[in-house]
């Protein structure tokens, strides 16, 4: 339920574009990071019915995949918040919200770690290896430098990396669950 709100709202986020082309200007680094968070979230989908084989489920469990689920929901805030009349356009809120942006993806990072590790060393080894670990350690160093480097190169840049590394990621590791 909350994945299916994320969804929504970033779907009907991107569709402000389409409604106000002349009001609503695309701003790269945001966009991207839109697109980018869409896959993860609809990629989070998929890979978490390798739960559904665990043989035991508890409470904390539960708890920390909705946690994880409303790190999405809040990051599908940041990207598109309910009023942008105090700002002039996208690129003007990205620049000024990147912070808290970058902040929530570094522990949307971090919290994929402790869910990949939920899932137990069998899993690990049947689908991840090493790739995982440069994975996350590249997007963790990535998110940093983004917090501290207010490049709008490096921002959007950084974005379409992310982007295309989850695309990758996806074809090559999940295109088939079992």
């Amino acid at each position: 339920m909350v994945l299916g709100l994320s969804v929504s709202r970033l779907i009907i986020g991107l569709t402000r574009f389409i409604q106000h082309p002349g009001k609503e200007k695309i701003y790269p680094p945001h966009f991207g990071w839109v697109l980018f968070l869409l896959l993860f979230i609809i990629h989070f989908w998929w890979f978490e019915f390798a739960l559904a084989h665990r043989p035991s489920w508890s409470f904390a469990i539960y708890f920390f995949l909705v946690f994880y689920a409303g790190v999405f929901a809040a990051l599908s805030a940041v990207l598109f918040p309910d009023r942008m009349d105090e700002y002039q356009g996208f690129g003007d809120y990205f620049r000024k919200r990147r912070r808290g942006f970058y902040i929530l993806l570094l522990v949307l990072l971090i919290v994929d770690v402790v869910d990949t590790l939920i899932k137990g060393g069998d899993y690990y080894a049947a689908h991840y290896g090493w790739y995982y670990p440069v994975r996350q350690a590249v997007l963790i160093g990535g998110t940093m430098l983004a917090l501290r480097w207010q490049s709008e190169r490096y921002q959007a840049g950084f974005a379409v990396f992310a982007l295309l590394f989850q695309l990758i990621w996806i074809v090559s590791l999940f295109e088939v669950i079992g």
